[in-house]
C-alpha cells in the first residue's frame, strides 16, 4: 500500500476499528487458585461483538465460553437500559454484546447480560444458563459463595438464589431515586462505578440508595427528530447540589435494612467502598470542597461507623483507582500523598511502604499482597507487587505501559511499547511462561514514529511526530496535539507506540504533530498535579514553552503556521488557544470543548476551581466566553448534540457569543454524546480536520 493509500484507509480503519479496540483481550480476571483466566474479546479486529472467554492455565488452551451471536440476542445498544447506556459512556465502552461480567471468590461462576437478559455460567461443572428476571437487569453481581446474584431493574434492588425465588430488596416509586447503581460524579469523577457491595459470606448486601430531587435537570435534545421530547438528565452543575447518597445494608435472608451512620452534611461524598475478608465494611467519605476525607469502618449489625483515619489537604485529598483495599490479614491498602517526599505512596495501616519518586497511580486488587500501578518515569505505567516480605517489586520489564491481573503465582501481564503497534499479553506462573493470549485486532496501516523529549525549563514530557517519520527538507507546519487537563492517567505522552496512531497519521499529511503533557498531569507528583488550581487555563503557557523548545532544537518547525486541536479539556485548551494566544496559534480545533466551568459538574469544577459562590474570580479567569471579542484566528467547533458530559450548551453558548462580536467560525453539530461512536462520523470527523488545517495552514495536498 503506498502512502496515499495508507492516509486514505486510516481514517476508516480506526473507524471500523473503534481506535483498534475490537480484537483486544481485556478485563482478566485470575482464579484464586490460579487454574484459570477469565476474559472478554470479539472475534476480529472489525468486530464489535465481545465474547466471554477463559483460558484453562494448565494447558494454554482458551476457548470462548458465550457468544452473544449465539443466543438470539440483539447484540446493538438499543435492546439497553438508560442505566447500561450511561455506564458504557462513563466507561467510554463502544463495543457491544458482554461489556462486563462478575464472579464469586472462586471464580468458578460469573454473571453477565445481553441486551438486559442476566446469564450465568459454572465454569466447574461447564454448564450456561439465562436466569429469569422481571425486567432488564443493570449490574448482576454474584455473591462471594456463588449461590445468589443481586442487581436492579429500573431502579429497583433485587436478590435472587440461583435456585429460583427472586426478591425486592429495596424499590421506589420516584423515577428521580433509586438503589444500587451509581450515581453520575461517582461514575465520572470519582471512578466508583458501582452501588452494591456483597459480605464476604454471601449473607448481607450494602447498596447506595440514590435521591437526584434536588439535582439541576439538562435536556438533551433528539437530533434529526423533531417530534422527540429531549431526554431530561440530572446533572449538578458547579455550586449546585449534589445528589444525596446514603448506604444501607440489608440482610437478604429477611429483607431487614440497616443505614450505615456518619456526617454526611461534612462528608456527602460517598468515594469508595470495600468490603472483604479481611475486616468491616469499609467506606470513604470526602467534604464537599474535597479538602477533608475519613476512612470509616462500619458495623454491619448497627449501622455505626468509626474513624480509622483522617485525612486533609489545603487544595484536595486524591482519589486514585481503587484504593482503599484489604490485605487478607485485615490491614488497609491506601494511597497517600507523602509532602516530604512529593509522592503518592502506597500506605499500610498508614506506613508508607512504596519509595519516594515511586508515584502510585492505581490500585489494581488486596489479598496475599498488593497489586499496583506507578511511575518513575511519567511516560512509563509499570505493574508492582509489594508484599510483607518482598516489599514493592517491579513485575514489568521493558519500557512501556503495563497492566494486569494476579492469583496464586500465576500473573496476566499486558504491556505496550515503542516496539509494537498494539498490546501484547502474556500468561506466566511463578515466571515461567505459560500462554500468550492472543489479539485479534488489525494491524494499523500507520506506523507511529514518535521522537520523545524534554521540553523547556519545566522537562515537559513530549512527543514529536513528524512527515514519514522523517526530518522534513523544509519548513513544515506544527499541530500540537494534547489533552493537557489535570486527571488520573490522563496523560497523553507514553512509551507506547499505539498513542501516536492518529498523531502520526496526522503528520503524514505535511506536519510536524506536537503532543504534550503540561502542569496537572498524572505521574510527576501532588505538586504537580496541584499546579492546575484555579489556572487551568495556565495548561496553555505549558503548550507554549514547549512548543518554543521544540523549535529551538529543530529549525524545520514553521512558528508562522501552528494550530492545535484538543477534544474535551483539550477542545478546552484549542479555544484559549486563539482567543488568548494569538500571536503563537494560527488556527485551532475544539472538540467537545469545556468553555464555562460552572456549567460543568460540581465534583471536577469545585476540585479545581472552588465554589462559584466562593471563587467567582477563578471562574471568570478560566471562562472562554469572556474573550469572545478577541477571536481573530481560523476556529473550527465540533460538538455532539447529545453529550451528557461536557453539554452542547458550551459550544452553542460560546458560538453564539463569538458570532454576535463578528468572531466568524466553524461549526459542526453531530448526532452522538462526548465520545463518537459512529462509525462514519468517527471517520469522516478525521478528514474534516485535515480538510481545516490544510485551509488554514497551508498544506499541500
Amino acid at each position: 500500500m503506498d502512502d496515499a493509500a495508507r492516509l486514505d484507509e486510516y481514517p476508516r480503519q480506526f473507524a471500523r476499528t473503534q481506535g483498534f479496540s475490537y480484537g483486544q483481550p481485556k478485563a482478566f480476571t485470575v482464579s484464586p487458585d490460579g487454574s484459570r483466566v477469565v476474559f472478554l474479546r470479539s472475534k476480529a479486529g472489525d468486530d464489535a461483538v465481545l465474547c466471554v472467554w477463559v483460558l484453562d492455565v494448565a494447558s494454554g488452551q482458551e476457548r470462548c465460553l458465550f457468544d452473544p451471536r449465539g443466543w438470539g440476542a440483539a447484540v446493538g445498544e438499543g435492546a439497553l437500559s438508560q442505566a447500561e447506556l450511561d455506564r458504557r459512556e462513563r466507561a467510554g465502552e463502544r463495543s457491544s454484546g458482554v461489556t462486563a461480567y462478575a464472579t464469586d471468590e472462586a471464580v468458578r461462576r460469573l454473571v453477565f447480560t445481553l441486551s438486559g437478559r442476566p446469564f450465568i455460567a459454572d465454569l466447574e461443572e461447564g454448564w450456561l444458563d439465562e436466569l429469569t428476571v422481571p425486567g432488564d437487569v443493570d449490574d448482576p453481581r454474584l455473591d462471594p459463595t456463588g449461590r445468589r446474584v443481586a442487581y436492579v431493574v429500573g431502579g429497583a434492588l433485587h436478590v435472587r438464589d440461583l435456585e429460583g425465588g427472586n426478591r425486592v430488596l429495596a424499590a421506589d416509586d420516584d423515577p428521580d431515586t433509586f438503589w444500587g447503581l451509581a450515581e453520575f460524579v461517582a461514575a465520572e469523577e470519582m471512578h466508583r462505578d458501582r452501588g452494591h457491595w456483597w459480605s464476604p459470606d454471601g449473607r448481607l448486601l450494602a447498596a447506595t440508595h440514590v435521591d437526584e430531587r434536588a439535582v439541576t435537570t439538562l435536556y438533551l435534545p433528539a437530533p434529526g427528530d423533531p417530534t422527540r421530547a429531549p431526554r431530561p438528565i440530572r446533572f449538578p452543575l458547579a455550586g449546585t447540589d449534589n445528589a444525596v447518597v446514603t448506604l444501607f445494608v440489608f440482610d437478604v435472608a429477611t429483607g431487614a435494612r440497616t443505614e450505615v451512620e456518619w456526617d454526611r452534611e461534612a462528608f456527602p461524598y460517598l468515594a469508595r467502598v470495600h468490603w472483604s475478608e479481611g475486616g468491616p465494611l469499609t467506606l470513604l467519605v470526602r467534604s464537599r470542597d474535597q479538602r477533608q476525607a475519613l476512612l470509616l469502618e462500619a458495623d454491619a449489625t448497627t449501622g455505626t461507623t468509626t474513624t480509622a483515619r483522617a485525612y486533609e489537604d489545603p487544595l484536595w485529598i486524591d482519589l486514585p483507582d481503587d484504593a482503599p483495599v484489604r490485605l487478607a490479614d485485615g490491614r488497609v491498602v491506601m494511597v497517600e500523598r507523602d509532602v516530604a517526599t512529593d509522592t503518592d505512596r502506597i500506605t499500610i495501616d498508614g506506613e508508607p511502604v512504596t519509595p519516594p519518586g515511586l508515584q502510585v497511580r492505581s490500585v489494581l486488587s488486596g489479598g496475599d499482597g498488593t497489586l499496583f500501578r506507578a511511575s518513575e518515569d511519567p511516560t512509563e505505567l509499570h505493574l508492582w507487587r509489594w508484599t510483607s516480605s518482598d516489599g514493592a517489586v517491579r513485575l514489568s520489564a521493558e519500557p512501556g505501559v503495563h497492566n494486569g491481573a494476579r492469583a496464586d503465582g500465576v500473573l496476566v501481564l499486558t504491556s505496550s511499547t515503542l516496539e509494537r503497534p498494539l498490546p501484547s499479553t502474556t500468561v506466566t506462573r511463578d515466571g515461567a511462561p505459560v500462554a500468550e493470549v492472543r489479539s485479534l485486532a488489525e494491524t494499523p496501516v500507520v506506523e507511529p514514529r514518535p521522537i520523545l523529549l524534554r521540553l523547556g525549563e519545566r522537562e515537559l514530557p513530549s512527543a514529536l511526530l513528524l512527515p514519514g517519520g522523517r526530518e522534513p527538507e523544509g519548513p513544515v507546519p506544527v499541530l500540537l496535539d494534547p489533552y493537557g487537563g489535570p486527571g488520573p492517567l490522563a496523560n497523553r505522552v507514553w512509551r507506547a507506540s499505539g498513542a501516536y496512531l492518529t498523531p502520526q497519521w496526522l503528520a503524514d499529511h505535511g506536519l510536524a504533530v506536537l503532543v504534550v503533557d503540561g502542569r496537572g498531569m498524572d505521574g510527576r507528583g501532588p505538586s504537580w498535579h496541584r499546579l492546575a488550581y484555579q489556572d487551568l487555563v495556565g495548561a496553555l503557557d505549558d503548550q507554549v514553552e514547549a512548543l518554543h523548545a521544540a523549535a529551538s532544537r529543530f529549525g524545520f518547525l514553521d512558528l508562522s503556521r501552528v494550530a492545535l486541536r484538543g477534544s474535551s479539556f483539550g477542545g478546552y485548551l484549542a479555544v484559549a488557544a486563539v482567543l488568548r494566544r494569538p500571536d503563537v496559534f494560527r488556527a485551532a480545533i475544539g472538540n467537545a470543548s469545556a468553555t464555562d466551568f460552572r456549567m460543568y459538574d460540581t465534583h471536577w469544577s469545585e476540585q479545581y476551581l472552588g465554589h462559584p459562590d466562593e471563587e467567582p474570580g477563578a471562574y471568570d479567569r478560566n471562562s472562554m466566553l469572556v474573550d469572545v471579542p478577541r477571536l481573530t484566528r481560523p476556529l473550527l467547533l465540533i460538538h455532539g448534540l447529545t453529550d451528557d458530559n461536557v453539554h452542547v450548551a458550551h459550544t452553542l453558548r460560546l458560538s453564539s457569543a463569538l458570532f454576535a462580536a463578528g468572531g466568524f467560525h466553524e461549526l459542526v453539530l453531530l448526532p452522538g454524546g462526548h465520545r463518537t461512536g459512529s462509525e462514519v462520523v468517527t471517520e469522516n470527523l478525521l478528514r474534516a480536520q485535515v480538510d481545516f488545517l490544510r485551509r488554514t495552514l497551508g498544506l499541500d495536498r
